[in-house]
């Protein structure tokens, strides 16, 4: 009398795929001959079920006959298929290497295989760099170049990043017999599980050089001094930042460099403060300006000096906003500015003159 393999698994006979494999696993977890709950013909008998109802072949000849009749194991519907080396209690399951991590995610919370089909590289691009230049006010008005130094590693002189002579040709790694890979066995609680990692001796190449460089002890670069020249456009903001790109680190073995990034920070004037593409400053004026609406002299941030006039019933409380005194739009306003906001003050006379106090009562009385 067949077995009944729904039974087995505990689900019903129109489980989709996905409850079949759900059940298998769940119970492997449970059965397994290494865990304490563990039986082994238990997990035989389950595994058996599981061989047949995960392939659509062996499933229709099951629900139709009530067997199969090829006597072998589906290889499409086992999860484990293709991974090579689980030997326990006197049978073999083979693990592939993508399902290999869902299964120990899903019975011991944890994937020892890293993401399984994933290889990681062996050789690294450059690392990313990055620094902090602070300029002045009237620098980020105006734009500057600017220079910077610094330690990092640079593609080796000798033999052009390459990490060995290339005219000496290579050979077959002998660590790997070429295949850039190798393999290896691990004992875990399912067994003896055989897993590949990239050859340290060719850095998954399968070759090595005949002639490494000396200079650069193989790796294609070294450490040691680097200027980087760059451009501060005019308008730039506190805090943004530049990317130079490639300009970072050298990669080994000639893969390709980091990138350089800069910060940019603006130091604090003592005459104006920004605010987006407009400045804010103060100014000192008479009375008389204000009443009498004068022209009065201001500094531009670029240095030059120029007049504006205190317009007529001019509240001081309110900044006096002259335009285009700003600091540059940048991109594509061109050379258009911002507006500078200009706060007025004024200081009364400390001592007045017996004239000066007569001329002003006169002054009240016509006001």
């Amino acid at each position: 009398m067949s077995k009944d393999y729904y039974k087995v698994l505990g689900v019903q006979k129109s489980a989709t795929e996905d409850e079949i494999k759900k059940a298998f696993r769940k119970l492997a977890h449970q059965y397994h001959p290494d865990k304490k709950t563990g039986n082994e013909e238990k997990f035989k008998e389950i595994n058996e079920a599981y061989q047949v109802l995960s392939s659509k072949e062996k499933r229709a000849q099951y629900d139709q006959f009530g067997q199969t009749f090829d006597g072998g194991m589906p290889g499409g519907g086992n999860p484990f298929s293709g991974f090579g080396g689980f030997q326990n209690g006197g049978f073999n399951v083979d693990f592939d290497a993508g399902e290999m991590g869902d299964i120990f995610e899903a019975m011991f919370g944890g994937n020892p295989f890293g993401g399984g089909r994933t290889r990681a590289a062996s050789r690294s691009r450059g690392a990313d760099l990055e620094f902090v230049e602070t300029i002045t006010l009237e620098e980020a008005f105006s734009g500057v170049k600017k220079t910077i130094h610094f330690e990092t590693y640079s593609k080796c002189a000798k033999c052009s990043g390459q990490g060995h002579d290339v005219s000496k040709g290579t050979k077959q790694c002998g660590m790997c017999n070429g295949r850039g890979q190798v393999r290896e066995e691990k004992r875990t609680i399912l067994g003896t599980i055989a897993s590949v990692r990239t050859c340290a001796s060719c850095k998954g190449k399968g070759t090595i050089p005949n002639e490494p460089c000396k200079e650069c002890k193989g790796t294609g670069r070294v450490m040691g001094r680097r200027d980087a020249t760059f451009d501060i456009p005019r308008g730039i903001e506190d805090g943004q930042v530049m990317k130079l790109a490639g300009q970072g680190a050298a990669g080994e073995e000639g893969m390709g460099s980091g990138d350089l990034y800069v910060i940019v920070r603006i130091k604090q004037h003592k005459e104006f403060e920004r605010e987006k593409t407009d400045l804010y400053t103060t100014k000192e004026v008479s009375p008389i300006d204000l009443l009498l609406g004068k022209q009065i002299f201001l500094r531009d941030i670029d240095g030059s000096l120029y007049t504006t006039t205190i317009p007529e019933g001019f509240n001081i409380k309110d900044p006096l906003r002259v335009q285009g005194r700003g600091m540059p739009r940048p991109g594509m306003f061109g050379s258009s500015r911002g507006d500078c906001f200009v706060n007025l003050t004024f200081k009364t006379p400390k001592h007045l003159s017996k004239k000066a106090r007569e001329l002003l009562e006169k002054l009240e009385g016509e006001l």
